[in-house]
């Protein structure tokens, strides 16, 4: 499942932190882009994977490149191909978000609390790792334990 950090400093060292989303799938994950990406970029951004570069966009049916995708979408899309890093979530949208919790595996970072209300499970990690279940046990997790 997937594991959030609230804090910097609970990252573990081997694990390298991307703050810009955005930066990171250009540079990085547009080359990679496969059929695994189309079920996400439909269900994220309501738009059609043709290839590693290109979408055909629901607005007008026009074909764009993929660096146009949301940043949430590209957020999921660096969770799904470099489940090794850990990547900032603020800039994410609850469509993003649900998909992201319901990954069997990545690692996601916020100081502040960012939760679809249907989530399921998570893990979360300060200076141990524990399992939460639950909306609200999530909420007063990032709340209060600082």
């Amino acid at each position: 499942m997937i594991t959030i950090f609230k804090n910097k400093k609970d990252i573990p060292q081997d694990k390298e932190y991307i703050e810009l989303n955005d930066i990171f799938f250009n540079q990085n994950t547009a080359a990679k882009l496969d059929e695994r990406a189309a079920k996400y970029i439909k269900m994220i951004d309501c738009s059609e994977f043709l290839s590693k570069y290109k979408i055909r966009s629901r607005f007008e049916d026009i074909t764009l490149n993929t660096d146009q995708l949301s940043t949430g979408c590209k957020t999921v899309l660096n969770v799904l191909y470099f489940p090794d890093k850990v990547f900032c979530l603020k800039e994410c949208g609850n469509n993003a978000l649900e998909i992201l919790y319901s990954f069997e595996q990545g690692y996601v970072y916020s100081d502040y609390a960012i939760i679809p209300f249907n989530m399921e499970h998570v893990k979360v990690q300060t200076s141990e790792c524990k399992v939460i279940e639950d909306y609200e046990e999530l909420k007063e997790w990032w709340e209060n334990e600082k």
